[in-house]
């Protein structure tokens, strides 16, 4: 198994294994608390296959109602409350008398706050989460008017008045700090954009309505910043050591086309990739992979032009410089008090922007920019980094609790509707109205969650 995959499967697993036992527990803490009798704890799905009961493990205290354990399906986990109609669809008990221990029987606002739970545990976890890593490890950013070799846009970004080289300053709202999805938001919404250009501050106007979708997914993207083509280091036994490549060294053209930057390398190795995947046989394949490259060595002028052939994943085999090649980032330390006001904001903001980019799912762009738990695990670094992996794991969380409180029958959101309408009217919902809408909403999740994988595996193959 390849290790990569390895180390982002464990890592998912251990965040959402982290957050789903939090979130259930969140759950269990209210129903406790006002007396509600809780059948089953689960980590994971025990959806049973014959005779088995897909337990991987249970465990039932004595003198204890709750059985604990742990189900083979990682799609998220379980807090079957007495007297409740949820995702269990335990029919069965709802027509037995109601007990003075179930859910059913307790006042409308305990069961509002047993129902809100658990996404009120998902979200302040997110918050402490990023006050910790705060803490912890601060914050390190380049900010972008540090970045004096400006940015390179696209087409689409200079037709509306950009040009390479200009240093993002901000918006008629707020000044950019570092380059991330804020900036391409901020963009997206701006009808003004400051820059710096030839060392004079300039002001370009936008319609104030851009496809915040559009700008990222595009090939080149919207706006990436200026990155040399100088080579950080060689990877040995690759066609860049063969041809006497070295660190320092810069690339200067690639079959002819002019490279000031790796944002015009990784171009062109994309449009080779193009015609790579277009070829019928071997023969053709091995040609469209050999391609010239004129480089100079560093600390002179010597300029050679050879020519290579890429290896089969159409790598030089280069390790590329980066922005904090260049560039002082900023660092921020904060105490332990200071970092919760720090990571509540982060949080706060984190979450802002997420609901703000929810429109773009209603289009069909969306939908398929949709994924499911590869494209999830995908998000993880490639090699165990603690500090990402909270963040993740906070991101997660903030997710999980946005998505859990969504008014939609079978989520957390739907039960916390329903509950509303009985206390704002004094009706409460029939039992038999609340199981077709269990129904309905299962249904919806299934729905999304096979759409989500399906572009994982479509996109995997390469169709999307």
């Amino acid at each position: 198994m390849d290790n990569v995959f390895l180390i982002r499967l464990v890592q998912f697993i251990l965040s959402i294994s982290i957050l789903v036992l939090l979130h259930e527990g969140g759950h269990f803490f209210f129903s406790k608390l006002f007396g509600v009798k809780v059948d089953k704890f689960f980590i994971f799905f025990d959806l049973g296959i014959g005779k088995w009961s897909g337990k991987l493990f249970s465990w039932k205290p004595k003198k204890s109602d709750t059985e604990y354990g742990i189900g083979w399906l990682p799609l998220g986990g379980y807090c079957k409350i007495a007297g409740m109609i949820d995702e269990s669809m335990d029919t069965e008990q709802m027509k037995q008398p109601p007990q003075p221990w179930e859910f059913r029987t307790k006042p409308a606002w305990q069961r509002l706050l047993i129902m809100i739970g658990g996404v009120l545990v998902n979200f302040l976890l997110a918050l402490f989460i990023y006050s910790m890593v705060l803490y912890y490890w601060g914050d390190s950013y380049i900010q972008t008017k540090d970045m004096t070799m400006g940015m390179k846009f696209n087409t689409e970004a200079k037709s509306l008045g950009f040009k390479d080289g200009d240093i993002l300053l901000g918006t008629e709202k707020k000044a950019f700090t570092s380059f991330s999805t804020d900036l391409y938001r901020g963009i997206s919404e701006a009808h003004r954009v400051d820059v710096i250009r030839d060392g004079k501050q300039m002001a370009i106007t936008l319609p104030g309505d851009l496809n915040l979708l559009d700008m990222i997914k595009k090939q080149p993207p919207f706006v990436t910043p200026l990155v040399p083509a100088e080579i950080d280091s060689v990877m040995p036994g690759s066609p860049a050591s063969k041809i006497g490549m070295a660190k320092g060294d810069k690339i200067l053209a690639i079959n002819g086309k002019a490279v000031d930057s790796w944002n015009e390398f990784t171009q062109e190795i994309s449009r080779i990739n193009d015609v790579v995947t277009a070829k019928a046989t071997k023969a053709d394949s091995i040609k469209g992979r050999t391609v010239s490259i004129i480089f100079q060595h560093k600390g002179n002028e010597a300029v050679d032009t050879v020519k290579t052939m890429l290896n089969e994943e159409l790598r030089l085999g280069v390790v590329q410089t980066s922005i904090w090649t260049y560039y002082e980032p900023t660092e921020i330390k904060y105490g332990f008090f200071e970092s919760f006001p720090a990571g509540i904001k982060y949080g706060v903001g984190v979450l802002r922007g997420y609901v703000d980019d929810l429109k773009y799912v209603f289009t069909s762009d969306g939908a398929k920019s949709l994924g499911g738990f590869g494209a999830i695990g995908s998000l993880f670094p490639a090699t165990w980094d603690w500090m990402m992996f909270w963040r993740m794991t906070a991101f997660l969380s903030i997710i999980l609790a946005f998505m859990n409180i969504l008014p939609i029958p079978a989520l957390d959101g739907g039960h916390v509707l329903f509950l509303l309408f009985e206390m704002i009217t004094g009706r409460k919902p029939s039992e038999k109205f609340l199981i077709i809408a269990e129904y309905i909403g299962i249904s919806i999740l299934i729905l999304l969650m096979v759409v989500a994988n399906l572009n994982d595996i479509l996109r995997w193959l390469g169709y999307m």
